[in-house]
């Protein structure tokens, strides 16, 4: 009689599993399918552009695999806006943005970690407050600040409201908060002052962290389009995104098989590293984890 007892408890216990097992299963399927179905409709824009811009207007709207490819489009691109001056002017807007960051947000970052004074709470708090607040609110404030300091339509103009990141700031001394006291003492020990240990010691294991900032750092600025369309008025501190808007002319029609060999060309540097450096880029953000 126990034995048939034990038996017939076994066999619901066994029934329930099999039950989570099956939604376990039907629920990683639908995790998959969702997450082609989202892969897919992103990256669909990037094959069209790519269909259009090897091929003519002709054939851009029309998906024939024998369509002659060309590559006419990406010449007339290229002669229709001064893309050399568009991409040194974004290499040096990013470069400079990056550099002054990693700057800033390394001593602030270090001083709330590690440093404690009066307020510190607070003026952390400030900084998150920061986090909160789209730079589009800011645009008429900034507008108003480079023109008062005379360096409206230049390059410094278009990155200096972003040289100081909350999101560094918080990203850091979060990474910063993890590394032991010991190596603190241990590098007092050896003589070295409070920035001789921040760059021997807190740098050196910041290492994935800072390579994941730099890539978000350097893809947002180089795709950044509202604030150096309204503060830049020349050619010789436009960046590319901006230098884009000469396709957008409406007045002899749109060539879609251009538009999309000139958006290759300002996008295919982002491309082009993000498929070089995808391992580290991955493994950045899995290391650089808020603890």
């Amino acid at each position: 009689m126990s034995t048939l007892r034990a038996s017939a408890g076994v066999a619901p216990a066994a029934g329930r599993a099999i039950v989570l097992y099956g939604r376990g299963r039907t629920g990683r399927a639908l995790e998959t399918l969702g997450a082609w179905l989202l892969g897919i409709l992103w990256i669909l824009p990037l094959v069209y552009a790519f269909w259009a811009a090897f091929h003519s207007s002709a054939d851009s709207t029309h998906f024939t695999l024998s369509a002659p490819w060309t590559l006419a489009n990406f010449v007339r691109a290229w002669h229709a806006a001064p893309f050399a001056r568009y991409f040194l002017n974004t290499v040096l807007l990013v470069t400079m943005v990056l550099g002054a960051q990693l700057v800033l947000v390394t001593l602030a970052a270090y001083a709330f970690a590690r440093f404690e004074f009066r307020g510190r709470g607070v003026v952390f708090a400030l900084v998150l407050v920061q986090l909160m607040v789209m730079p589009d609110v800011l645009i008429v404030e900034n507008y108003r600040t480079m023109t008062a300091l005379g360096i409206k339509d230049t390059i410094l103009s278009i990155g200096l409201p972003y040289m100081a990141s909350a999101f560094g700031i918080f990203l850091l001394r979060q990474t910063f908060k993890t590394v032991p006291r010991e190596l603190d003492e241990a590098a007092r020990v050896e003589g070295c002052g409070p920035l001789a240990t921040l760059w021997k010691v807190y740098v050196p294991l910041a290492r994935p962290t800072y390579l994941a900032y730099a890539l978000v750092s350097v893809s947002y600025h180089w795709n950044n389009f509202l604030w150096p369309l309204i503060i830049t008025n020349s050619v010789e501190s436009r960046p590319v995104t901006v230098g884009l808007q000469v396709f957008s002319a409406t007045d002899q029609g749109l060539d879609w098989s251009i538009i999309s060999a000139a958006t290759l060309l300002s996008t295919g540097p982002l491309l082009i590293a993000f498929l070089l450096f995808q391992k580290q880029f991955v493994q950045s953000f899995m290391r650089a984890g808020i603890r």
